[in-house]
């Protein structure tokens, strides 16, 4: 294989066919099993998304009810995490937090059947409870000390639970509020052969458990160039005190070449699908009495300066910082939060795998050294040395050249 034949990062190359998503290759945009990703967001809770991605349909009244009693019971923690969570240091990224949550419930609650059988399913929905959970009992812990009550209340779906158990308080969040928790575990449960996805279907290709995918699923989303990237997004506008300070910022970072996070997308060259509803949330958020108006413009200023002076448009994270900011979500959660969602799509993905499943292995092309003569140890010299020796055409003292004989 010749080096232009490489296609670097993999951009372009159809590695697997898929019945889970499309993502910018349709004409409808992003849709999960068929369904379009607005009225799945704009009508579902995630309850209904995760089972849709699991199970390849929606549920009944009866399944969701079901599912979501089910997950309830699941939030509870065993002894050994709580233990583990209170070992881990306040300054641990969330995400890796989570990740070495995955990696012990694997030992504490081992997948017994052979890859690719129902474990993977009953590891999803375990997987996603005990997130919420454990992100949630670390962060208090953490910071105050206290071990928080764990809400396993059959009412309450991933959404709600997760604002109880952060803000430490048993009454009803705001509807809005769980209603954009409930939208961005939407929008985030799935997208193609994203870099973290990819990830989980190479490690399960190899016939490694649930839990070893998800957990290198994690290490993947954790970088600021994936599921990271909403939270770089808050870090840069949210000391923002007016619209034109935005755009002083933003015109600032382009001339020096920086990158602007929330802004371009590999796959949507005209915009992502995603942003639309995510923007519509926030500007809802900054209407209500505690929202955050100047926050909200001064996101719009940026968008549209960005659209005029490079083409470039929001990708899901621009809107869905300022979203979750709004309702009271730590920076550092943001990412976490988009694990909880995107488990559901990284088990619907390991389960494909497994059908007719042929172990991932690309090629590379070599652009090392030509075949080289083995040298002996006793015959080897330091790089450094043969930098500093005489060339072969220069002489000793005086520099005169040496003839060849």
């Amino acid at each position: 294989m010749a080096a232009a034949d490489v296609r670097k990062g993999l951009d372009g190359v159809k590695a697997d066919t898929t019945a889970v998503s499309t993502c910018g290759n349709h004409s409808a945009g992003l849709t999960y099993r068929g369904y379009l990703i607005e009225d799945l967001a704009n009508n579902c809770v995630f309850e209904e998304v995760a089972f849709l991605l699991m199970e390849g349909r929606l549920p009944t009244g009866e399944e969701l009810t079901a599912l979501t009693a089910r997950l309830a019971s699941q939030r509870a923690l065993p002894p050994g995490i709580k233990a583990a969570l209170e070992l881990m240091p306040g300054d641990s990224h969330p995400m890796d937090v989570l990740r070495t949550v995955a990696s012990l419930l694997g030992c504490l609650e081992q997948e017994r059947n052979a890859p690719g059988k129902a474990d993977t399913g009953a590891t999803c929905y375990r997987l996603m409870a005990v997130f919420v959970s454990s992100m949630c009992y670390w962060h208090h812990f953490t910071t105050s000390g206290k071990r928080i009550e764990i809400n396993t209340n059959p009412q309450d779906g991933l959404a709600s639970s997760v604002l109880k158990m952060l803000r430490d308080d048993p009454s009803e969040p705001d509807a809005l509020d769980v209603r954009v928790i409930d939208a961005a575990y939407i929008l985030y449960a799935e997208h193609d052969f994203a870099a973290s996805t990819f990830t989980a279907r190479v490690v399960s290709s190899t016939l490694s458990d649930t839990y070893s995918s998800i957990s290198a699923a994690i290490g993947a989303l954790r970088g600021p160039l994936h599921g990271g990237a909403n939270e770089a997004v808050m870090h840069m506008i949210k000391d923002l005190k007016s619209p034109e300070e935005g755009v002083a910022m933003i015109q600032d970072m382009l001339s020096r070449k920086q990158l602007v996070m929330g802004f371009g997308h590999r796959i949507y060259k005209n915009g992502d699908p995603r942003n639309a509803i995510f923007k519509a949330l926030s500007h809802q958020l900054s209407q209500r009495e505690n929202g955050q108006p100047v926050l909200y413009e001064v996101s719009c200023k940026i968008e549209e300066h960005m659209e005029q002076s490079k083409r470039m448009f929001p990708n899901a994270d621009f809107y869905a910082a300022s979203s979750y900011y709004q309702v009271g979500i730590p920076i550092h959660f943001f990412t976490p939060l988009f694990v909880v969602a995107r488990t559901a799509g990284w088990c619907a993905h390991i389960k494909e795998q497994m059908v007719g499943n042929r172990l991932i292995r690309p090629s590379s092309a070599y652009v090392g050294p030509d075949l080289q003569a083995f040298v002996p140890l006793s015959m080897r010299v330091a790089e450094e040395a043969v930098a500093e020796s005489p060339s072969p055409m220069c002489g000793g003292k005086g520099g005169a050249p040496m003839v060849a004989a």
